[in-house]
């Protein structure tokens, strides 16, 4: 599962406001030639992205090359089921990354077109968010 090794700050913020602008960088294919964009802006888990990556492989039948280009950085915290209020901030639970609209999520390259947009629509029920698929050559 994707995690940082090491973060500056233990616990965040939440920051709810700035999901649904459109992002401004990372919105166009830098690596291969088929993507995966953003359409709406989520929380996306680490475990969404494994999932997806997992279906991904499994239908490229281990051909061709992925890349991720979201990486889930952002923590989050819960506190147990059975404690009371106040008593301070639960412990880290889980690892997002903040999807804003138009970021490339995912990316391949080295298969055919029909096969890349299998994959990537199986890929896209895995997420939380509604996406589009992308090509190289328009």
């Amino acid at each position: 599962m994707l995690m940082p090794k090491k973060v500056k700050h233990r616990k965040w913020h939440k920051g709810r406001r700035r999901r649904r602008q459109a992002a401004t960088a990372g919105t166009a294919l830098g690596y291969g030639h088929f993507g995966l964009q953003a359409m709406t802006g989520a929380w996306v888990t680490s475990r969404q992205i494994e999932a997806a990556r997992r279906a991904m492989t499994r239908e490229l039948k281990r051909g061709g090359k992925l890349w991720i280009r979201i990486f889930p950085d952002k923590p989050v915290t819960m506190k147990g089921t059975q404690s009371t209020m106040g008593s301070g901030k639960g412990a880290v639970d889980h690892y997002v990354a903040v999807v804003r609209p138009g970021i490339v999520m995912f990316e391949l390259d080295g298969v055919e077109e029909t096969v890349a947009r299998q994959a990537m629509l199986l890929a896209s029920h895995k997420l939380p968010v509604r996406s589009r698929f992308l090509t190289r050559f328009k």
